[in-house]
């Protein structure tokens, strides 16, 4: 049995202020996490749910960007006051918040594609 349920993966990316491709933790306080497993201690869930920080998830356009595995459900744009509704309805719920999912990209035409 693996050692948690879900695993949240929270980009704390930091990048110079002014950078094209942005930043998801631009103060480097890690304070998103930190809402994180702190309104997951809140409601006894770290035992099952753990909360880690992340580096680069590759989605900067969309940042500040949260990941839940094993559901591979991409959040983007979350601020500290997504927090409890992302943990009530989807972590608790297993309903995942609509309005906070990562934009679908187009994908790139494979060969024989018209």
């Amino acid at each position: 049995m693996p050692p948690f349920d879900k695993h949240l993966f929270i980009c704390c990316n930091r990048r110079e202020p002014g950078n094209a491709k942005g930043s998801c933790d631009p103060a480097g306080s890690e304070a998103l996490q930190k809402a994180f497993k702190k309104a997951l201690a809140a409601r006894g869930l770290t035992r099952r749910i753990r909360a880690n920080k992340s580096g680069c998830l590759d989605q900067c356009e969309f940042g500040p960007t949260v990941v839940v595995y094993p559901d591979a459900v991409w959040y983007s744009k979350v601020t500290e006051a997504d927090v409890d509704e992302i943990i009530d309805e989807h972590i608790i719920g297993g309903r995942p918040v609509q309005r906070l999912l990562l934009p679908e990209r187009p994908t790139e035409k494979t060969v024989g594609d018209v």
